[in-house]
């Protein structure tokens, strides 16, 4: 089983606390986008609004990010973690509503929470098990993705049976209740140590390193083509006249393949010397994926979401674990997961605002494709950067972070 892990909990517990936990950072996320048709009749939504609900969480995403490092130091990162899933919990209740003022508070909320839960879990990775943190990082996000895959693929089923789209997207507070409970019941919440000799580790130069920015662009890029995804394939899957609750399960059954190469990309970005070819390869299959279910035959739309969602799961998970993989200290990887989830996912929000404006200017399925395959190239050449074996270290002259040469990467 092992030793217990700087938590407390042997590996196997603490792995299954970060699964749990990852289950509901997707959902909030996931789970409007098929209902988006209910909420606009039943709310009287103009266009905009329906792309403002799209695109304001992850803009909060980015927002909220770089406070997880600052409940870390004043809170402790295990309440600071509590503290986002309450948070989550009730932004999911209060958007829940049948008021637009409740819907859209609760989704920025929403956005916060799951901002700072996120940015937490690579620190989490890197202080619990630092000679497993690939593979463990390909775990948990395989978790996100099958949260995201439950939040799309039971939001239609949900609102049948419990009556509305209201009660549909509520019932989401639940398992973040469970993930607290368990949360706060099995790790000791200790009060972080503060004292004038050990002032908060935080190295300057990381806004300044190129390597830290290639993450970050990396990260934003691919984020924002998962929130097109999230957010608006429903809808553009309804113009090629497949149902809502088709297009709910193309949707869930998309983001559920994501289980798969989430869960093995760490593997595979293992097999070279570096993680550019899983990287390449994966971005591929998402260009290939999302271009054959926009433009292709109507009978390859399945097969598309297959492409799409392995090649999406996985270039979330190899650029989550380039967060620990780049960073040779948790100080420094918190600081990176900071930055690149923060700035990265503001990026993202640009993508589905952006297709949102093409819907609206009734720009058709063919114009919204060559955007997204532009997203996807650069993408792909910040990860020719991004993935090259290099490693984000302190400078032991001035203190500063910078970029170590190959050799003193693992």
């Amino acid at each position: 089983m092992g030793p217990p892990s700087p938590s407390g909990l042997r590996p196997a517990a603490f792995l299954l606390l970060m699964v749990l936990v990852a289950l509901n950072l997707r959902p909030a996320l996931s789970s409007v986008s098929p209902l988006l048709a209910r909420l606009q009749a039943d709310l009287a939504l103009s266009p905009a609004a329906v792309g403002a609900l799209t695109t304001v969480p992850v803009l909060c995403l980015g927002l909220f990010a770089p406070l997880a490092p600052r409940l870390s130091h004043r809170l402790g990162i295990e309440r600071a973690l509590s503290f986002a899933l309450l948070l989550l919990g009730s932004a999911l209740l209060l958007r829940a509503q049948h008021q637009l003022f409740s819907l859209f508070a609760g989704t920025i909320l929403a956005g916060a929470a799951i901002g700072i839960g996120g940015t937490l879990l690579p620190v989490l990775v890197k202080r619990e098990m630092p000679e497993r943190a690939d593979l463990l990082t390909g775990v948990y996000t395989m978790a996100l993705c099958l949260g995201g895959a439950l939040g799309a693929g039971l939001s239609v089923p949900l609102a049948g049976l419990l009556g509305g789209w209201a009660p549909s997207i509520a019932f989401w507070a639940l398992p973040a209740a469970i993930a607290l409970i368990a949360w706060r019941g099995l790790v000791a919440h200790l009060w972080p140590q503060h004292t004038a000799d050990r002032p908060r580790e935080r190295h300057p130069g990381l806004s300044r390193n190129a390597l830290a920015w290639q993450v970050t662009v990396l990260m934003g890029t691919q984020s924002s083509i998962a929130y097109i995804v999230f957010g608006w394939l429903p809808v553009l899957l309804l113009q090629r006249g497949i149902g809502e609750a088709t297009a709910g399960l193309m949707l869930g059954f998309s983001v559920l393949t994501q289980l798969v190469s989430a869960l093995a990309a760490p593997w595979l970005g293992r097999l070279g010397r570096d993680q550019r070819p899983a990287l390449v390869g994966l971005l591929s299959l998402a260009a290939v994926g999302f271009a054959l279910a926009m433009l292709g035959p109507a009978s390859l739309v399945w097969p598309a979401m297959v492409l799409l969602g392995l090649g999406l799961g996985g270039t979330f998970s190899l650029a989550l674990t380039l967060l620990v993989l780049r960073s040779a200290t948790p100080a420094i990887a918190g600081q990176l997961s900071g930055m690149a989830q923060g700035m990265g996912y503001c990026i993202a929000a640009l993508g589905p605002f952006a297709v949102g404006l093409l819907l609206d200017w009734k720009v058709g399925l063919a114009g919204i494709t060559v955007l997204v395959l532009a997203i996807l190239a650069v993408a792909m050449a910040s990860a020719i950067l991004a993935g090259r074996r290099l490693q984000l270290r302190v400078d032991e002259s001035s203190g500063e972070i910078t970029t170590a040469p190959p050799e003193y990467c693992r």
